[in-house]
């Protein structure tokens, strides 16, 4: 197994569902804490939207490991953003068989 270089600090967070107050729903970004991790680039694509182009980008993003249920421990639908930048968590299994590493599937998208 290579090296894992937990150099990147992140912030863990995940969706609150709010009333917006005129009848509907948003959803909110509620921060659940910071992390170290390595984040890996994959192969992008570029994507059409309704009305812009999407560039999307496929991240492999590995952290310390935390045990299933563990607030954490990263699940899908929550993202880790540094800065500006956000990645949105599609899938999250072990790096290893111990369990010390996670891996995040993640995705970033940006409009073009």
């Amino acid at each position: 197994m290579t090296p894992v270089h937990l150099n990147r600090l992140l912030t863990l967070e995940r969706p609150v569902v709010a009333a917006d107050g005129a009848g509907g729903f948003a959803t909110l970004w509620e921060v659940v804490g910071t992390v170290w991790g390595e984040i890996v680039p994959g192969i992008g694509r570029d994507a059409k939207g309704e009305e812009t182009m999407l560039a999307s980008v496929a991240y492999r993003i590995t952290l310390r490991g935390a045990a299933a249920g563990s607030e954490r421990r990263p699940v899908a639908g929550q993202r880790l953003r540094e800065g500006a930048r956000v990645f949105q968590i599609l899938a999250v299994t072990e790096r290893d068989a111990v369990g010390r590493y996670l891996t995040c599937f993640a995705r970033e998208e940006a409009a073009r």
